[in-house]
């Protein structure tokens, strides 16, 4: 696990780096997010290909879990990806609802990602 700062309008932002699944479960989250505070930032992005599968089925409860981590650490997470390509309702409603709470947002561009973390 790869983490690089960014500084932004004077706020740092960690971006996790790497091919491949990165994140598989809630360890792999309380890890990142350590990583990151220690690193002095508790901004983080994270691309959708970097995540589990199984994290976008509502079902295994994997989603939860890592955004909970998120929320227990007052860290704040923003997932790049295109998540158009999901049919499940219930996930969109989830990425919905996320992205109207402040904390988690699920974004399709590193601009916006950015966007969201310098507010």
């Amino acid at each position: 696990m790869e983490i690089q700062l960014k500084e932004i309008n004077g706020i740092t932002i960690a971006e996790l780096q790497g091919e491949g699944i990165l994140i598989n479960d809630e360890q792999d989250a309380l890890d990142l997010i350590a990583n990151s505070g220690y690193q002095g930032s508790e901004k983080i992005i994270v691309w959708e290909k970097n995540l589990s599968p199984a994290f976008f089925d509502l079902k295994t409860g994997i989603a939860g879990g890592i955004l909970q981590k998120f929320s227990n650490y007052r860290a704040y997470l923003v997932i790049i990806g295109d998540f158009l390509k999901y049919d499940s309702k219930s996930l969109k409603d989830f990425i919905y609802e996320s992205n109207k709470q402040g904390r988690i947002y699920f974004v399709s561009s590193l601009e916006e990602a950015h966007a969201q973390l310098t507010k």
